[in-house]
């Protein structure tokens, strides 16, 4: 099973959420599906069912390799390099 190689790496607690939602929807007037948090930086961007994905361009943009869900009642955290949940 393949794993995750960035999670040892990431900060400690993890990074407060910069906002409550993705500034980059709310700078378009486009609306998110669901939000996905950076565990670097703390970045909170659209998903990936989202028009514009976001969380992606944020991962292409800065190379922050995990994200967590910020969804309420969902704890899953993807790794954008490794291609895994971790």
């Amino acid at each position: 099973m393949k794993q995750c190689t960035h999670v040892d790496a990431l900060p400690h607690p993890e990074p407060q959420p910069l906002g409550g939602t993705c500034p980059e929807c709310l700078a378009e007037g486009t609306d998110p599906v669901q939000l996905r948090l950076c565990l670097t930086c703390g970045h909170v961007g659209c998903c990936d069912s989202s028009p514009r994905r976001h969380a992606t361009a944020h991962h292409e943009e800065t190379g922050h390799p995990v994200i967590r869900t910020f969804e309420p009642g969902e704890d899953w955290r993807w790794c954008f390099v490794d291609h895994v949940l971790v």
